[in-house]
């Protein structure tokens, strides 16, 4: 499929992507508890300031302010009714930076997980969830999305459900889950099994990934996974912004500029093209990956001691895969991501 995006790809072989939402958006006044996306129109200068934050610091793709705006999330602040328009004006305002950015900048469509257990485990059908996920992709289309952008997303039942939900809207779509326990998602899957699946689509992504997670090591460790299962399209990093810690009454993300930067060359290195930052990236860390991106030559994919060294050690033992792997879990409601 020739897109925007596609085309952007080929002409600079990697692609910059944005950094956290949440985070800038508390810097900005966001109160803990409340839905960004209704920023979208109450506060349409912030969600403007938080798009050129990225776009300044050298970002070639930028996700909307529409993670959560779905009907089942936003039934939870008593406005299920408008995930359309949230969507719609998220990608409007996004549209508008794009277009004055003075370069090729691509809008991508945020998308998160409905924050429901899908069928068998929970009791959230795949027909309730494609259509929760054609709202929103038609309202990103309608404001004027290039791409939609799946994210955080944990079972394969959802992932599948998002995808029909961007074929029935008419809008190719990228799609990355979170590999967040012990190297799988929280419901099991493994980085080879996201292949598999990504692979078996009707509706393929344009290009597939992880993001979010635990540390930048453990992601780069899922990058390999995805890499050595030799799959055909794009790989997606975006790793947080080192690892959480409670501050002075504040959740704070330990990595500085540099360790981003260092994240984003290795991230490359390990099999990834579209390489950007989740939780408490901030645009200085972005402009440091632009920088370590555009002065690094490409290299060959690190040791695991190498990426330890370099950014800090794993979470777990294992990548999930293998028979040390730990079994599937039984999940939780999706939470909040993009902090």
């Amino acid at each position: 499929m020739n897109t925007a995006f596609s085309t952007l790809l080929a002409e600079k072989g990697t692609l910059l992507a944005d950094g956290a939402t949440g985070t800038n958006l508390f810097n900005m006044g966001l109160m803990a508890g409340d839905a960004p996306e209704m920023w979208n129109t109450d506060e349409p200068q912030k969600i403007i300031a938080l798009y050129k934050g990225a776009v300044d610091a050298g970002s070639d793709l930028f996700l909307t302010n529409s993670f959560g705006a779905n009907a089942s999330r936003l039934k939870l602040h008593g406005a299920a009714k408008r995930a359309h328009e949230l969507s719609r004006v998220s990608a409007e305002l996004a549209r508008e930076v794009a277009d004055t950015a003075g370069r090729k900048v691509i809008v991508a469509g945020s998308v998160g997980p409905t924050g429901e257990i899908m069928e068998p485990v929970g009791t959230l059908s795949h027909a309730v969830a494609v259509e929760m996920f054609h709202e929103t992709a038609d309202g990103l289309k309608a404001g004027g999305a290039d791409i939609g952008w799946l994210e955080t997303i944990s079972a394969q039942e959802e992932y599948t459900a998002a995808a029909e939900g961007f074929a029935l809207a008419g809008l190719p779509w990228c799609g990355t889950m979170s590999f967040d326990t012990a190297g799988r998602t929280m419901m099991g899957l493994t980085s080879e099994a996201m292949v598999d699946m990504v692979e078996g689509l009707p509706n393929k992504p344009l290009a597939y990934g992880a993001n979010c997670g635990t540390g930048a090591s453990d992601l780069l460790r899922t990058i390999l996974g995805f890499a050595a299962k030799g799959g055909t399209r794009p790989i997606i990093a975006k790793g947080n912004a080192g690892i959480p810690k409670y501050v002075d009454g504040h959740i704070h993300y330990d990595g500085t500029p540099e360790l981003m930067g260092h994240y984003a060359v290795m991230a490359r290195n390990c099999g990834a093209s579209i390489i950007g930052g989740c939780c408490g990236t901030m645009p200085d860390h972005l402009r440091a990956m632009r920088e370590a991106l555009d002065t690094t030559p490409k290299g060959s994919a690190p040791e695991l001691d190498e990426i330890v060294a370099a950014l800090g050690a794993f979470s777990s033992a294992t990548d999930g895969t293998g028979d040390s792997a730990p079994p599937k879990r039984a999940a939780r409601k999706g939470g909040r991501k993009r902090s």
